[in-house]
């Protein structure tokens, strides 16, 4: 349908009221959550320490993964104009190849049911393998108290965003985890918004607001769905493993930069 405006004002105060009717609207969704944690990474050094704690050590993590995790070390993990940096590096440290980060908010952050959104450019190169994933406050056992993978891209496969979860009943192990892949080609040179969406019924995983992966409470059993508790967030940059490395590792690539520019945790009002 065609409008017709007299005047120059008429037409003016039309747009106007639009304009507001649309400002209304979005603050009308925006009010319908609240942000409960985040970390916009604006200093300069080390991340905080009040946000962050760091896992430390080699021996592959039980993914055969090369590098050795170290803490508080501005090579592997530092704020930078805006952004943290998780840098993998090849070098010689307690018998490892390779160094990097695994920064994790255990102990000082966790929460049941909201949304994740990281902001992050991702390295590339044959055997990097950077993540942003989810395990329980209370893990016991894995994967029985579960896993989410919100993002995970392996280097030798570049573009390809994988979301997954691990569950006792479902697992990489068992060859039985649930998961799905969205290709973004240029992963490695833009920023992009990961985001999961995670309520008492499903988990929803987004690529700059495109769902490509949903997990739904089904079964109503712990052995499938152990998301009714708290968990924490995990960003690391691992190098080779089973996966990450299962087609070598280019040397010729290091050192290779993870950028996160924000970690945003949203819950419903």
């Amino acid at each position: 349908m065609k409008i017709k405006f007299r005047n120059t004002v008429q037409c003016c105060t039309a747009t106007l009221l639009l304009l507001s009717a649309i400002s209304c609207a979005s603050n009308k969704i925006d009010s319908s959550r609240k942000l409960i944690w985040s970390d916009e990474f604006n200093g300069k050094g080390l991340p905080d320490s009040l946000k962050w704690n760091y896992d430390v050590g080699g021996g592959g993590y039980g993914n055969n993964e090369a590098q050795f995790y170290t803490k508080n070390r501005l090579e592997n993990a530092r704020m930078e104009n805006g952004n943290l940096i998780i840098e993998a590096r090849k070098e010689n440290w307690e018998n490892s190849k390779y160094t990097s980060a695994r920064l994790l908010t255990k102990g000082k952050f966790s929460f049941q049911y909201g949304t994740v959104e990281v902001r992050a450019k991702l390295p590339k190169g044959r055997g990097t393998w950077p993540a942003i994933w989810m395990m329980s406050e209370k893990m016991k056992k894995w994967p029985d108290d579960g896993e989410l993978d919100i993002m995970e891209h392996v280097g030798f496969n570049p573009g390809y965003i994988h979301a997954s979860v691990h569950t006792k009943k479902y697992n990489h192990i068992q060859g039985t985890q649930k998961t799905d892949t969205l290709i973004v080609k240029d992963v490695s040179e833009k920023f992009h918004v990961y985001k999961a969406e995670w309520t008492p019924e499903k988990i929803d995983v987004y690529i700059d607001d495109q769902k490509f992966f949903t997990y739904e409470n089904k079964e109503k059993t712990y052995e499938a769905w152990p998301f009714d508790q708290p968990y924490f967030i995990i960003l690391n940059l691992a190098v080779g493993g089973f996966w990450g490395g299962k087609e070598g590792i280019d040397d010729q690539i290091f050192p290779q930069k993870y950028y996160i520019d924000y970690v945003r945790v949203y819950q419903t009002q």
